[in-house]
């Protein structure tokens, strides 16, 4: 079966009771909700020269930056910019509107726009993948979006048609952009809303004007045999990378879905491949045909495997390549290999991006490594001296699966054996990249364990098995909480690789096909027969979200709102999570054309209905019986408190950048004045990469330098504005241009923590018990013949507890009948030392654990239902990153340099031709470095106390003919022990590297003599 729902059933109005009932119970914050219209943003792309085009809606293919905007700065005349720099404009703007449910969007539009209502509009931007090439960083920058009418004819005095605008901003290095849209608190309630905005380097434009895919041929119908009745398959790319989804799977056809917005908009694309039929003796196949069965994407590259066969795809990206034109055509690669799988590699490191793939034939037992680095793709086949079977002395023997481990540089490979025909063994074999070393870590089990009713049972060898075979298929590795899950018939997990347990929830007449992982302390499986499993991990409870009772009610609500995400004839096409929500992609067989409908799977309803279904009871009120639910929730409240600010932990730099003001009286701008706006934006950016550098500015701030010589006449450029005279109808506001280092924090951890060598994160969870929350046990601790106890209480689980550590200190607070939990997780100063900023950064997690609350605490709030403690049934996974955060940069500080060597050398001399940027030390004098360690994040700025070894890397007569010197020189013109007289520094200061090589310096140290 691939139906994703169930066909009505007989009993539905019975289950719909209990749904209604349910619903009438719930907490008033639902039905206050139901006094707000229902509203939802509405977000499109136009192209620059399609500004204020009614119902124009373009696709992200276009990197090229504009030099339109240029000449509306020159009109600029007494206004606080500098007309001679170089203002340039982004080739796209974000164009938004919101609709209600049954009520005409443009109405609203305008409704709004009187109100005072104003998109605020954040864009984060993803850094990248090869930190070599780009700075790694987290940018955002938060923009108002302006109104703009439309160019639409219109017989009305002031407006007819509307929309707001911002640019879309782009930079070198991201191609990932996500944009959040809130409201700025005016006009009607509007839940936040946030799009995923990408690149797509898989377009082109012709020379006709129209844009087509680079990688095939678009279908424009999605016929019923493409989906209907065909078994969903898994969605595979590189987490938080990946501009462009794929998914293959269409029954015998070359043909992908392909999506830059996560399913939000989509195209069916048959692709351009040669399918060629190359069947040997060594690479035997069944039969042949056109469907892809795996498809993979990375930050600019397309995997695909039909048959045998695998074929990659380099997107057109400057903005990660700079001159990089992408393939042009489908390569083929392992040419002379049968490949029978590839598997994934969910996330980057060391620069590059991973994936692996598996052969049959005459190489079985070796996994060919795929690395991509700029889009450049190559293969290295391991084990690089035997194969596995070999390595292992069996044989016949098959790889099933294969895991990357990138922290440890390992591949986990799960491997099965014949030992007879009838009798097959299944290993966990440990590879490492760096020795060559293979290692069996585990072996499975020959049969499925017999739990006797136990929810998990820890495998040591001694229980007791069932008579049905353990088949597995395949192995996923959370590098986060270091969890290992193998599945088959079965579902097994680790912590350590070790210690194995049996998740007996899961039932053995079933097999798992694959695993959805949200990366945040949750995952789903999908079987073999479509059924949809759902897990929480640290727990071991597995739920049964679809086929269920809970489903069941639910349908039968939605049929009874007339909902057209959800059809009695459905096909679910895949899975997959976005920002920890589950999402479904399902096929609709409608009358005229098949739908797609990406539909968010209620994960938290179904389990409170699960919940509801099995613990109510009546209750005579008055005259009335009436249905009541008893919560097995520990807790009624629960909330965060002491939180720090954000940006410390967070590593977000963010900019604000408001549109110019306009003195048009109706508010509306023109297409000078956003012109205008794409420029500002593009300058701050350009500013902002341009603050990337080895020396520091005398403000550490890099707005500083716009506003530095026009401060003093702000008041005048407001003078003009307030009583109508600025240039070209516009106002720039000097203070509406700015980095925000002071963010507050918004009652939730920040979505990952980083922690510097040492540091700590500190915050506080405010427990109120259901019922009693206390009760007295006798102790004689201290002298006291009793001591409070608390019902409530909360677990840590640290991935790494040789890396970080945690402190909880908790306060009863008796007449609250509430516990506050203090908890510090600080780092041990022993998993990372010196680094780059934002380089190799260890990935590990915290879990917070609130006892007796997994699947049974539930929020209501204001945007629906949702898990309490924080959206995960009482279990919060918060991922931490190790190492030197990004953001963080040791600079010269040219400011107090030149003050003490003057003040040192009773005079200065700089070049001739003076240049502020670069200024020039005389030869003849002892020079004394400073350097700053700056917080590009939080604005913290203070002198470098440690040591350092100087070295003269380069140079050259004149600054046009510097070069980079080799190794050699380098030795020659900085070490002391040169004996060749090519020294041409040396200081007085006897500190010495090890080696006796190099000089180490200090901020106290007697300075540097040219020779």
């Amino acid at each position: 079966m691939s139906v994703a729902s169930a066909a009505w059933p007989r009993g539905r109005a019975l289950w719909a009771l209990w749904a209604l009932l349910a619903v009438l119970l719930a907490p008033w914050r639902l039905w206050a909700f139901n006094d707000f219209q229902k509203c939802t943003w509405q977000v499109v792309l136009n192209k620059f020269e399609r500004l204020g085009e009614h119902g124009a809606s373009d696709r992200f293919y276009d990197q090229e930056l504009l030099d339109r905007v240029g000449r509306m700065f020159r009109m600029l005349v007494d206004s606080p910019i500098d007309r001679h720099e170089k203002y340039l404009g982004f080739p796209y703007y974000l164009k938004i509107n919101y609709s209600c449910e049954g009520q005409p969007s443009e109405d609203l539009v305008r409704q709004g726009h009187l109100t005072g209502l104003k998109p605020v509009v954040l864009v984060t931007f993803q850094s990248p993948v090869n930190f070599y090439r780009w700075k790694i960083e987290q940018l955002q920058i938060q923009m108002e979006a302006a109104p703009f009418r439309s160019k639409e004819l219109c017989s009305a005095e002031e407006v007819c048609v509307m929309s707001w605008y911002t640019p879309m901003p782009i930079k070198n290095g991201s191609v990932v952009m996500r944009v959040d849209i809130s409201s700025n608190g005016l006009g009607p309630f509007i839940p936040n809303e946030r799009f995923y905005v990408n690149i797509n380097g898989f377009l082109k434009q012709e020379q006709d004007a129209r844009i087509r895919f680079t990688v095939g041929d678009e279908l424009l119908e999605l016929l019923p045999r493409y989906f209907l009745n065909a078994p969903s398959r898994v969605l595979w790319y590189t987490v938080d990378q990946s501009p462009v989804l794929i998914l293959g799977g269409i029954p015998n056809e070359k043909s992908i879905l392909l999506t830059d917005t996560n399913f939000k908009d989509f195209s069916l694309v048959e692709l351009s491949i040669d399918s060629c039929w190359v069947g040997s003796f060594y690479c035997p196949q069944a039969g042949f045909t056109a469907t892809i069965y795996d498809a993979v994407t990375t930050e600019s590259t397309l995997f695909i495997r039909q048959n045998q066969l695998v074929y990659y795809f380099t997107g057109t990206y400057y903005t990660l390549h700079e001159s990089n034109e992408g393939s042009g055509k489908w390569v083929r690669v392992l040419a002379n290999e049968c490949i029978k799988r590839l598997c994934p590699v969910y996330f980057h490191s060391n620069g590059s991006e991973y994936i692996m793939a598996l052969t049959t034939g005459k190489h079985e037992g070796y996994v060919h490594f795929g690395t991509i680095t700029d889009g450049h793709v190559s293969f290295e086949m391991l084990p690089r001296h035997w194969s596995v079977c070999q390595k292992l002395a069996v044989s016949p023997c098959f790889i099933i699966w294969a895991v990357f481990i990138s922290d440890e540089s390992t591949i986990l490979l799960l491997v099965e054996s014949e030992v007879t025909p009838i009798k097959k063994l299944h290993h966990v074999v440990s590879y490492s990249l760096a020795t060559d070393d293979l290692e069996i870590i585990y072996v499975l089990p020959e049969f499925i364990p017999d739990a006797r009713g136990l929810e998990c049972l820890t495998i040591l060898g001694t229980e007791s098995y069932t008579s049905v075979p353990m088949v597995p298929r395949g192995m996923f590795f959370n590098p986060y909480n270091n969890l290992l899950f193998i599945w088959g018939n079965f579902l097994l997990q680790s912590y350590n690789m070790e210690n194995f347990m049996y998740l007996a929830d899961f039932p053995k007449e079933l097999t798992i096909k694959y695993l959805v992982n949200s990366f945040q302390g949750e995952m789903a499986i999908v079987t073999e027969n479509e059924e949809i499993w759902y897990l929480l991990e640290g727990s071991y409870q597995v739920h049964r979200l679809f086929p269920s009772k809970s489903w069941e009610i639910h349908i039968s609500l939605q049929a009874m709102h007339q909902s057209s995400l959800y059809s009695s004839n459905e096909t679910m096409v895949t899975l997959f999570y976005e920002d920890s929500k589950l999402y479904q992609l399902v096929y609709f067989p409608d009358e005229q054309r098949g739908r797609l409908v990406k539909r968010l799977v209620p994960v938290e309803r179904l389990l409170m209905y699960k919940q509801h279904s099995k613990r109510y009871h009546l209750e005579r009120k008055g005259g009335h019986l009436m249905l009541a639910f008893s919560s097995l929730c520990p807790f009624t409240v629960l909330r965060l408190r002491n939180l720090p600010n954000p940006q410390a932990y967070s590593r977000q730099e963010r900019y604000r950048a408001q549109p110019p003001y306009i003195l048009e009286p109706g508010g509306f701008h023109t297409e000078k004045s956003l012109a205008v706006y794409q420029g500002l934006v593009y300058y701050l950016l350009w500013l902002h990469s341009k603050y990337d550098k080895p020396y520091a500015d005398p403000v550490h701030d890099p707005t500083w330098r716009w506003w530095k010589n026009k401060k003093q006449d702000q008041d005048y450029y407001f003078y003009l504005a307030s009583n109508g005279l600025s240039a070209g109808g516009v106002h720039i506001d000097m203070d509406s241009y700015e980095k925000i280092y002071n963010l507050k924090p918004e009652y939730k951890l920040p979505e990952r923590i980083f922690l510097d060598k040492g540091n700590s994160y500190r915050f506080s969870i405010f427990l109120t018990a259901r019922g009693h929350g206390f009760k007295t046990m006798q102790s004689v601790v201290m002298g006291s013949a009793f001591r409070l106890h608390s019902r409530l209480q909360v677990g840590m689980v640290l991935a790494d507890p040789g890396c970080l550590e945690v402190v909880v200190a908790r306060e009863i607070l008796i007449n609250r009948n509430s516990v506050l939990f203090s908890i510090t997780l600080k780092d041990k100063m022993v998993c990372y030392g010196q680094g780059i900023s934002g380089h190799h950064l260890l990935k590990t997690s915290l879990m917070v654990k609130v006892v007796g609350s997994s699947g049974n605490c539930f929020q209501n709030t204001h945007l629906g239902l949702r898990l309490q403690v924080l959206e995960l049934e009482g279990n919060l996974m918060v991922p931490v990153l190790i190492g030197c955060p990004p953001g963080k940069r040791l600079a010269f500080d040219i400011t107090y340099t030149l003050k003490y060597n003057r003040l040192q050398n009773k005079h200065y001399f700089d070049c001739i031709n003076m240049d502020p940027e670069m200024p020039c030390f005389l030869f003849r004098d002892i020079f004394y470095p400073f350097f700053l360690i700056q917080d590009l994040v939080t604005g913290d700025s203070g002198s470098f106390q440690g040591s350092f070894v100087l070295k003269v890397v380069g140079g050259g007569p004149s600054l046009d003919s510097i070069r980079d010197y080799s190794d050699e020189e380098i030795y020659r013109f900085n070490s002391p022990l040169d004996k060749t007289n090519s020294l041409i520094w040396t200081t007085r200061t006897t500190r010495t590297t090890k080696d006796s090589a190099f000089h180490i310096l200090s901020h106290r140290s007697s300075g540097i003599e040219c020779w």
